[in-house]
């Protein structure tokens, strides 16, 4: 178990202090090695994809992400399981998705108006791109979602960004702006969409990369559909001894891993006993069944968990010295007392005051000026 746990903290890059550099590139490079960076719209501490970048960019700068998306332009959002960061040098695996959506639109968007859609597109073509903000001429409607909007053009403004119309060339805190796609990335003619077969291989070379062992359900997470061809391509590259099958023991459910022979020929050393304060969207935390397994650690998100009923606290984050999880500590920043206060900490795993107490409390005052900084 715990080779296995050196393996993904390696392939997470979780074992070096600043293993991407530091600088505007290591955006970059940590999403693409990554393969996406979820957003969230939570904001007790910084959100979710500030937060996963300065977990393995101790000199990460908001402004890098915004360079990167707005300037550079070398990574684009769009759903992977949740609305994410993604390299642009990955867009054509999901070209087929945008196309998919214009044919058939989710059950969101199922009775939009087309005419809507064409309308708004006329006007950014002419006028530039635009932000909900800039749009005063909604009639508002009621919510029929929690998440929904009552201004009807920020559902167009939305459709168009799934079927690849338009996509998002700037975010300022979680206000969207929407451009042409085709405009944004200076495209004269758009690429040509991967085949359902390198998307397939697509989902599985990323999930080796940033994973180390895989398994069926951590390849295709939340991507059902996509399990037979996953299943297909595993099966017939451990024919050509491309994947060697791999039994991680201690497991109370047996579950088929895999690894590129590469990754075990040489198994990650003990790592450095680093602390990192994880977001509970970290891909290290976000697949619960896998991070239960594997280190023995049942996140709860209790956000949406009644106070009485809660165990850790409304935005618990897990805690990891070196290859442990050790703690979960409820956080919020008191940004007008210039301060991150403590709601609760709960040792767990092996975790111990003794020996763990002040290595967290030095990571703490790191991530404190993380969270008050520009």
């Amino acid at each position: 178990m715990s080779e296995a746990r050196r393996i993904w903290l390696r392939a997470q890059r979780l074992d070096e202090a600043a293993p991407f550099g530091d600088g505007p590139a290591a955006t970059r490079l940590a999403t693409e090695h990554l393969g996406y960076v979820q957003i969230d719209t939570i904001n007790v501490i910084e959100r979710s994809h500030h937060h996963i970048l300065f977990t393995r960019i101790p000199g990460y700068r908001r402004e890098d992400l915004r360079a990167a998306q707005s300037q550079d332009k070398s990574i684009f959002e769009y759903w992977t399981h949740a609305l994410s960061y993604v390299p642009t040098r990955d867009l054509v695996y999901f070209l087929p998705d945008m196309k998919q959506h214009k044919l058939t639109p989710s059950r969101w968007y199922a009775d939009a108006n087309p005419d809507d859609l064409r309308r708004m597109l006329r006007t950014i073509r002419r006028d530039g791109a635009i932000s909900i903000r800039d749009i005063d001429d909604d009639e508002l409607v009621e919510k029929d979602h929690p998440w929904a909007s009552r201004k009807p053009s920020k559902r167009v403004l939305q459709l168009g960004f799934y079927n690849g119309d338009l996509t998002i060339s700037e975010r300022n805190g979680m206000v969207k702006t929407y451009e042409l796609m085709d405009r944004h990335f200076t495209w004269n003619r758009r690429p040509r969409p991967a085949t359902d077969k390198q998307v397939s291989a697509y989902f599985l070379d990323r999930a080796l990369r940033s994973q180390g062992l895989v398994s069926l359900d951590s390849v295709a997470y939340m991507n059902a559909p996509r399990k037979p061809a996953i299943r297909e391509l595993i099966e017939s590259r451990v024919r050509r001894k491309l994947l060697v099958p791999v039994e991680i023991a201690g497991l109370e459910k047996p579950v088929a891993y895999y690894a590129a022979p590469e990754t075990l020929d040489t198994l990650p050393e003990a790592p450095a006993a680093l602390t990192h304060i994880l977001s509970p969207f970290d891909p290290l935390i976000i697949q619960r069944k896998r991070t239960s397994a594997i280190f023995g650690y049942d996140h709860i998100f209790e956000a949406y968990v009644p106070k009485a009923k809660r165990r850790f606290g409304y935005f618990t984050l897990p805690v990891i010295v070196g290859e442990d999880i050790v703690a979960a500590i409820d956080l919020k920043t008191d940004r007008a007392g210039r301060k991150l206060l403590v709601q609760s900490w709960t040792w767990v795993g092996p975790g111990e005051a003794s020996r763990h107490k002040q290595p967290i409390e030095e990571a703490l005052d790191r991530f404190t000026a993380f969270q008050l900084g520009d």
